[in-house]
């Protein structure tokens, strides 16, 4: 990454986390329009084990780093989530938790994972067939985070309810221009 921009995701109010100090996300787009996403996690959480990289479901049962993506102003957008077990899963919504089973991703989302001796790194990359078409981009980043006591705390750049709530538009707070 050469000139990310760098932020921090913040526990739900509600929610107290044991297991995870501090999650931050590093992000910029390359030079193909992909954007890039490295999620730096520091602390304990509960991993899922390592798998064959592939789509799957139910990621956000367990520990699983996400982004949601919508072109500015428009009521449509996309939920990606990332595993530590190298999973991934994309989704397409034409409004407020409504699926659009018309979008399928082109091209799958690449992720790697690297353990730190104070937590891990998982980076993603959207090439940019994935993401939405528009001059600018509305995110919301977020990240489920499990404990080894199976309790789970939902983390974002801004919580927008009294329930955690990822899918709610006044959560894509980040506004991006496309290059």
């Amino acid at each position: 990454m050469k000139n990310p921009l760098n932020l921090s995701l913040h526990c739900h109010p509600s929610q107290a986390c044991q297991s995870v100090t501090s999650i931050s996300v590093a992000l910029d787009f390359t030079e193909a329009g992909a954007l890039r996403l490295r999620y730096r996690i520091i602390g304990d959480p509960l991993l899922p084990p390592a798998q064959t990289p592939a789509a799957a479901d139910n990621l956000w049962q367990q520990t699983c780093c996400e982004a949601f993506v919508a072109s500015a102003g428009a009521a449509s957008y996309r939920e990606f989530n990332f595993s530590p077990s190298a999973q991934w899963a994309a989704y397409g919504f034409t409004a407020y938790r409504q699926p659009d089973r018309t979008v399928l991703p082109p091209v799958p989302p690449q992720t790697s994972i690297r353990r730190l001796a104070d937590g891990f790194e998982l980076d993603a990359i959207l090439a940019h067939e994935l993401l939405p078409v528009g001059n600018e981009l509305e995110i919301g980043l977020t990240a489920v985070i499990e404990a080894r006591d199976g309790s789970k705390t939902h983390w974002a750049l801004a919580h927008c309810a009294q329930q955690p709530d990822f899918h709610l538009r006044s959560s894509f707070s980040l506004t991006l221009p496309r290059p």
